[in-house]
């Protein structure tokens, strides 16, 4: 089984997924890290040279690949779930926790991770805060028809999210937080 953990840009989802890894003692990958690995160039780069569609078929390529493993967490990208075939492997890869928070603190998390900035391009010309509310609006439902689990991340620590992935699958962790 492994845990895989979605939600929108600035959900947490790397900096929690470091965390339960660490509780539970399994590796840990981040999808869009392993795209832009691969790929050689951020996922601006990939979207500007190559296109929309291009990172779309390189994060559904990974993911077949990834849902292989065992015992690992994984952070997905934002937008992993936009094709069915997607939604379909993360399902099939084990749990499947959403991890949800307000557009003003995904926006403040995205705003205060400057690396982030220039590695993600906009989705929508709005950008900024009109952004995330648009596309969370349309990919909720998305997340939802994926998710096992759903966990607030806002006002609460990655150890406290973890804890609480912990608790609601009734995982066993070789340690306790610090």
């Amino acid at each position: 089984m492994n845990i895989v953990l979605i939600g929108y840009r600035g959900s947490g989802k790397s900096t929690v997924a470091r965390e339960l890894a660490g509780r539970l003692g399994w590796p840990w990958l981040d999808a869009d890290h392993q795209i832009e690995e691969r790929a050689g160039k951020s996922i601006a780069a990939i979207f500007a040279d190559e296109g929309e569609q291009r990172f779309r078929d390189l994060e559904s390529s990974l993911l077949a690949e990834l849902v292989e493993r065992d015992k690992t967490v994984l952070a997905a990208g934002g937008g992993a779930v936009l094709r069915p075939a997607n939604r379909a492997l993360l399902r099939s890869a084990g749990k499947v926790v959403w991890l949800q928070a307000d557009a003003a603190t995904m926006l403040a998390r995205i705003e205060a991770d400057r690396a982030n900035a220039q590695r993600r391009p906009r989705l929508t010309s709005a950008g900024g805060e009109a952004e995330v509310v648009e596309l969370l609006a349309q990919r909720a439902p998305l997340y939802r028809e994926c998710a096992d689990l759903a966990i607030e991340t806002q006002g609460r620590s990655p150890a406290e999210v973890a804890g609480r992935i912990i608790e609601q699958l009734h995982l066993s962790t070789l340690s306790e937080p610090a």
